[in-house]
């Protein structure tokens, strides 16, 4: 198997454009024998006697329904006739043709549900590195003593990361290959990702999931085009759509998980002081498995024989078309049809190869650096070319589409948890205990005090010890010859107090948490140093709930798109979908109370899925193999772009109000859908 980085050299230039792959007879480069060689009567075998379907007589012959086979036949004369006719016909229409009518006669079976299996697993570990950092930093902000601002990064860098990676390696597997980016990028999600979970300190961990999102940012992209050139034209819909709901699956692993694992704070471990394990970080390193999974399967897995072809590896592309119809059909229990292919045509490329400089002529370091450069070059050209003149507007009304969709889905998606924690915030202020004037002399605080606010008050010889302090005010009051031991405390303050005379022994009531407060004879002995976790549930177990909730709810309408996607057509399903996603938003004015909201997320979610998988599946089908993944990788940037703007503007309008976010998503979703429906149908388009 010929490495592709070795004596690759485009020749520019007239000339034959083909170049073929075996000898014989056959229709212009593409050859069968005459027919498959004659079978035994008998020849079945024992062990799917009953079972073979071609044998039996298909029960839409007695109402005049042709069978399917026989349709896929007339197909393919119509082509072959269309071109016989003399019609102008491209060199890659021609391939395109060619290999649709390969992949029919190597069936579906088991090697794409294998296939489909390891990509789906990768496409799950990018559904649980969205859910990742909002899973953890409850506890990463307490661990990692995270101000606001840097939660808030936290938050941003996974998205922009994605970004990144899906551009980067969207466009390098158009010119190095589906299998070997995606191979490169997990590996790389695995390395940081595991790296980030031992990570103590704040720069290391942002750092490592910075590189982590990176990697990940490449399986949406590279995964849909990849599967898609191993897919025949009438199954393509279908099972593109199916492979989505591995997504959804990521969403549903990632919070079950977490629910587990998270709030267990005994599955941890420390050595002393400086390095600290806890829960969460083991979650960290279960959200990996689908990754590392996914990876060790696709070593296992060939590469795209439509990008060999592509890019003129006949022999490669001609093997693996080989194991595919191979593998199909002895799981079918016809281990004696032959793969009947016996050349194939492709067109030479004139622009995409590797310049390589030859050993005596340079070092390793100056290929190597030649090589990289020509590889950006033909990546940024590709991109380039997606505003050519032939796909300008699909990639505007495609660019449109996705934006439009993940404003909405990703802007209400943080908005639904966000205002139940300000409802369940509003709840719990309403229930703050406010104490005047309260006036204690030797008195031993031995229970825990919680949402309270004490004003006015005077405490004498008091001795608060071993006790958690968890939203505490304390407002205008004494302290005097007090003493405060081991201490442990949240959202608790001091503000224009007079303490005088008083001990605070091992706590955490650091200077910042006395506001305006007049200090006499006061000590601060052993005070706790850095952040902690609290012992207690720091993790509501509603923000599981509610993403495994919203995760689930989309099982329907993955189930309905995938069932009907190539009867009702890709431009109805998203138009459809969007306009009624839409439609639900204005519920969103009912949304008074906990699980009204999660209702709507559901029912939002369950809706809007529909959409999703008729986006990807028409961006797969409308470019062709040398741009798929480019096109792919650069929509996905975007619309991780949108994710960015939306889940940001909708969060700063929780507890303000609640219209301006109801009519961003229905703004955003009409258009998106409105567009849609100019789209081109692409159902019985053969990929190019």
């Amino acid at each position: 198997m010929a490495d592709p980085y070795q004596n690759n050299i485009y020749h520019q230039g007239g000339g034959d454009s083909y170049e073929t792959y075996g000898e014989g007879g056959g229709h212009d480069g593409y050859g069968y024998q005459a027919d498959y060689p004659p079978q035994e009567e008998d020849a079945a075998s024992d062990v799917t006697e009953g079972h073979d379907d071609e044998d039996q007589m298909y029960e839409g012959e007695y109402q005049g329904i042709p069978h399917p086979d026989e349709v896929k036949a007339a197909q393919r004369a119509a082509r072959a006739k269309t071109q016989a006719a003399g019609s102008a016909v491209s060199e890659l229409q021609e391939l395109s043709e060619q290999y649709e009518d390969i992949m029919e006669d190597c069936g579906h079976g088991k090697f794409q549900w294998t296939l489909f299996t390891v990509l789906g697993l990768a496409l799950m570990a990018d559904g649980v590195e969205c859910f990742v950092v909002a899973f953890v930093l409850p506890s990463a902000e307490k661990d990692l003593c995270l101000s606001n601002a840097e939660k808030g990064m936290l938050g941003l860098i996974v998205f922009l990361s994605m970004m990144v990676g899906a551009c980067l390696w969207g466009g390098l597997a158009d010119k190095v290959g589906r299998r070997r980016c995606l191979i490169v990028a997990l590996a790389i999600n695995c390395i940081f990702a595991f790296l980030s979970s031992f990570a103590q300190d704040y720069g290391f961990f942002l750092f490592f999931r910075l590189l982590s999102g990176i990697g990940i940012g490449g399986t949406v992209p590279i995964v849909y085009s990849y599967f898609s050139e191993f897919l025949q034209m009438d199954k393509r819909g279908e099972h593109l759509s199916w492979l989505c709901m591995f997504w959804m699956i990521g969403g549903i692993y990632a919070s079950f998980t977490a629910w587990g694992i998270i709030p267990r704070y005994g599955w941890g471990f420390s050595m002393g002081t400086e390095f600290q394990f806890h829960s969460w970080r083991v979650f960290v390193l279960v959200a990996a498995l689908p990754a590392i999974a996914s990876l060790v399967g696709l070593t296992f897995m060939p590469e795209s024989p439509r990008f060999l072809l592509e890019n003129a590896k006949h022999d490669e592309a001609w093997m693996i078309l080989k194991q595919v119809h191979d593998t199909n059909w002895r799981a079918k229990g016809k281990p004696e049809k032959v793969f009947t292919v016996t050349h194939i045509k492709a067109p030479k490329t004139a622009e995409d190869e590797f310049i390589e400089i030859q050993a005596a002529t340079g070092t390793a370091v100056q290929r190597w650096a030649v090589r990289s450069l020509t590889l950006c070059k033909l990546v940024l050209r590709n991109i380039a070319s997606l505003l050519s003149a032939e796909l300008r507007f699909a990639t505007l009304f495609m660019a449109i589409i996705w934006f439009c969709m993940a404003f909405s889905y990703y802007g209400l998606s943080v908005w639904f948890p966000d205002m139940i924690k300000h409802l369940q915030y509003e709840e719990y202020e309403s229930k703050v205990r406010v104490i005047h004037g309260e006036q204690v002399e030797n008195y031993l605080f031995n229970f825990s005090l919680e949402n309270q606010i004490h004003k006015e008050g005077v405490y004498i010889r008091d001795k608060f010890i071993s006790i958690e302090m968890k939203s505490v005010k304390f407002e205008d009051s004494l302290f005097e010859d007090c003493r405060f031991e081991d201490i442990r405390s949240t959202d608790t303050v001091f503000e224009n107090c007079t303490i005088r005379s008083t001990v605070f022994h091992n706590t955490d009531l650091w200077e910042e948490k006395f506001i305006d407060c007049k200090m006499e004879n006061t000590s601060f002995e052993h005070n706790k140093h850095g952040c902690h976790l609290d012992t207690v549930e720091e993790n509501d177990i509603l923000i599981y709930l509610v993403s495994f909730l919203g995760s689930l709810a989309v099982l329907p309408g993955n189930i309905i798109s995938a069932l009907f996607i190539e009867k009702i057509g890709r431009v109805k399903i998203i138009g459809g979908s969007m306009l009624t996603s839409a439609g639900c938003t204005f519920f969103l004015f009912l949304s008074f109370s906990q699980s009204a909201i999660i209702a709507l997320q559901c029912l939002f979610c369950g809706v809007s899925v529909a959409a999703w998988n008729g986006i990807e599946v028409v961006t797969v089908e409308l470019y062709p193999t040398s741009k798929r993944a480019t096109a792919f990788g650069v929509l996905n940037a975007l619309c991780k772009l949108a994710a960015v703007l939306g889940s940001s503007i909708f969060s700063s309008f929780v507890g303000i109000t609640r219209a301006v976010p109801i009519l961003l998503s229905f703004t955003a979703l009409v258009c998106g859908g409105l567009v849609a429906l100019k789209l081109p149908d692409t159902r019985e388009k053969i990929l190019q």
